[in-house]
């Protein structure tokens, strides 16, 4: 077994990004099908790492930096949200939320139903539905220690952990052709003469050229920093009661009461170009990192009826992004980089959303509703909105008899 330390992973997550790079540059079908850079590197890492495994090889990678990476993603995107905006895109937020909640019910509707016609538990589709593919590892993990205390199924949690590494996976794959087939079918912001351009946001289009001095990158580092320690403290709080929430949440909002209060007294102006700077680092890393740790054996040792279960799942969040998110948010080009955006968190997590996301922008151009919208469902509300789903269905006489 090789095991890398905290500096061996963080030189190859560096790696992981440079090959993602290279890859989506030279590989027309993934820069045509706009496969974020670290999925693709990330993926192949992965696979690599699977053969090696198969010849009695295993590495390991210290992961310790991919929490706190997480957690500073979600503090920038706190920073970088501001009430003036919010309140702008109210009424799409709401709409999109509607959109976002029905694919939680349908998700678990189709789980359920689908783990009955295959003579499994019905708790195991419940549990291959929203829990792991919206709710992601953590989520999947605490509702797996339930399932196997409460109703006694059977390695709840290794089936939970294997169903959100699944997720992820797709959710970084489907979200970039989703979009290709959608902007087929809309006017593409910027292919018109008319059209006056516009600075991108930082999360939108990363790899344009952004000024930072020592002294301002510094002040959004403490900005971050203080996100992280109040929001850390925060959930400690709150661990427990009934209004508990998950830690990224608590940093996130954090982030946004610093952001918005600073201005509120004109005590500071947020530099929301540094911000973005370290945001895209601490999301790319991230991602690096845990794409290239994937278990993909893990992947492989599920049995064929929940892999079913999984793959429809798959094809549900596809036609449910055509049909339904890209309908509802108006058909146009803000409309394609949402649906990219809500296969990557109805899958997978947030981070992978975003992925998904600059990948359409940075090729064909930003989208500044998507960048607001997304990470304030996909990071705070689809949280909240999940656990309320997934109660009412424990609820229902079906289960209650389990």
């Amino acid at each position: 077994m090789i095991q890398l330390d905290f500096y061996g992973t963080l030189v190859a997550a560096s790696l992981v990004l440079l090959l993602g790079r290279g890859l989506v540059t030279r590989v027309g079908v993934l820069r045509n099908f706009n496969i974020p850079e670290p999925v693709a590197g990330g993926l192949l890492v992965a696979l690599v790492l699977l053969v090696l495994r198969a010849l009695d090889i295993e590495v390991r990678f210290d992961t310790s930096l991919q929490a706190p990476l997480m957690l500073a993603f979600f503090a920038t995107i706190g920073l970088s949200a501001d009430f003036a905006s919010l309140k702008k895109g109210g009424r799409v937020v709401g709409v999109f939320l509607l959109a976002v909640t029905g694919l939680l019910i349908l998700q678990n509707a189709m789980g359920i139903g689908l783990a009955t016609m295959l003579g499994l538990d019905p708790l195991m589709g419940l549990l291959t539905g929203s829990i792991t593919l919206a709710g992601g590892h953590g989520t999947g993990a605490a509702w797996g220690a339930v399932f196997s205390e409460k109703y006694g199924l059977a390695s709840a949690s290794e089936l939970a952990i294997a169903s959100a590494t699944f997720g992820l996976v797709l959710g970084g794959l489907i979200g970039g052709p989703v979009a290709r087939l959608l902007i087929k079918r809309v006017k593409v912001p910027g292919c018109h003469a008319q059209e006056a351009p516009r600075l991108p946001k930082g999360f939108e289009q990363p790899n344009k050229e952004r000024s930072i001095t020592p002294f301002s990158f510094i002040e959004t580092l403490a900005l971050i920093a203080v996100s992280l320690l109040v929001g850390t403290l925060l959930n400690g709080l709150l661990h427990g009661t009934a209004f508990e929430l998950p830690t990224f949440v608590c940093v996130l909002f954090v982030g946004v009461v610093l952001r918005n209060g600073l201005s509120a007294f004109g005590l500071y102006q947020v530099f929301e170009r540094e911000v973005s700077v370290l945001g895209n680092v601490s999301l790319s890393l991230f991602l690096a990192i845990a794409l290239m740790s994937l278990k993909l054996w893990d992947l492989a040792a599920l049995a064929l009826p929940i892999f079913i279960i999984l793959a429809v799942q798959t094809l549900v969040m596809a036609l449910f992004a055509v049909f339904v998110t890209f309908r509802v948010m108006g058909r146009n080009y803000d409309a394609a980089v949402l649906a990219a955006g809500h296969c990557g968190f109805g899958l997978g997590a947030t981070p992978t959303a975003i992925a998904n996301m600059q990948a359409v922008t940075q090729r064909y151009g930003p989208s500044q509703i998507a960048f607001l919208v997304v990470p304030m469902v996909g990071a705070f509300f689809i949280d909240i909105i999940n656990v309320i789903v997934i109660k009412l269905y424990l609820a229902l006489p079906f289960f209650a008899a389990v």
